[in-house]
């Protein structure tokens, strides 16, 4: 299993926000947004910082999946 933030980035579409006001609003580095955008692991006081920023539930920015799901083999192996 794996972690996704396709939540975050669809979060932040739906408030108008970027990537840059994120970094603003919860003082995290590019760095860390980087690492998120790689669906790579960030530590629980950055994801309590985005939850606390945005006012939202650790649900409504990620989610547990499997290897398979977040990898492009496993999505064309479907077809």
């Amino acid at each position: 299993m794996s972690v996704c933030y396709n939540k975050l980035w669809k979060l932040l579409i739906d408030k108008g926000m970027s990537k840059t006001d994120l970094i603003a609003l919860t003082g995290i580095s590019s760095r860390v947004v980087a690492k998120l955008s790689k669906n790579e692991t960030v530590t629980t006081d950055t994801i309590a910082r985005i939850c606390s920023a945005l006012r939202c539930d650790v649900s409504d920015m990620m989610e547990c999946v499997s290897e398979e799901k977040l990898s492009v083999y496993g999505h064309y192996k479907k077809y």
